[in-house]
């Protein structure tokens, strides 16, 4: 049962947790085409410690990026507050929340469940297709989370448009 929620997009909900959004263009922000290359086997954008401090900050999450066939990098940390309206989420599950246009995948703290049957949680969506991910089983109050999202634009064939995230949203939940 969720006992609270924050709207990352929200500049109040980011104050509560110090958190601002980043946004770094292409699949290797910094590098020349994006980064991308034939038989790239990482990018570093996905780390919990990848320094982003000479991105932009991004306002708007749900605005228009790009266009065309598109990589770009959404990331936040989050400092876990000792409460959300009242509510103490010591100990709660904390979940990360998102739909990404149209592509998307969700690190946490530099690592993605790609658990496929087992966890069901989308880590790896396609095609706008609701997230949520866990970001830690048990809230402390005052940790940090690092959460990346790589967002793509497709179809990769004839991509439309550009890439945005449509929410964002920490949700903690108690059973």
């Amino acid at each position: 049962m969720v006992i609270a929620e924050l709207d990352l997009e929200n500049v109040e909900h980011r104050e509560l947790t110090n958190s601002e959004w980043r946004y770094g263009d292409g699949l290797v922000p910094g590098e020349p085409n994006g980064g991308l290359v034939n038989q790239l086997s990482e990018t570093p954008a996905r780390l919990a410690d990848y320094d982003d401090s000479g991105w932009p900050i991004c306002e708007d999450i749900q605005e228009w990026v790009s266009s065309g066939f598109c990589f770009g990098w959404y990331r936040i940390t989050v400092t876990l507050p000792e409460e959300v309206d009242g509510v103490s989420i010591a100990g709660s599950k904390v979940w990360f929340h998102t739909c990404i246009d149209d592509y998307g995948e969700v690190w946490v703290d530099g690592e993605i469940d790609l658990a496929f049957g087992e966890s069901g949680r989308g880590a790896a969506s396609g095609f706008n297709a609701p997230q949520r991910v866990v970001v830690t089983e048990s809230a402390e109050p005052g940790a940090k989370h690092v959460i990346a999202c790589l967002a793509v634009n497709g179809p990769f064939g004839r991509p439309g448009g550009g890439i945005f995230m449509r929410f964002a949203k920490l949700e903690f939940e108690q059973e």
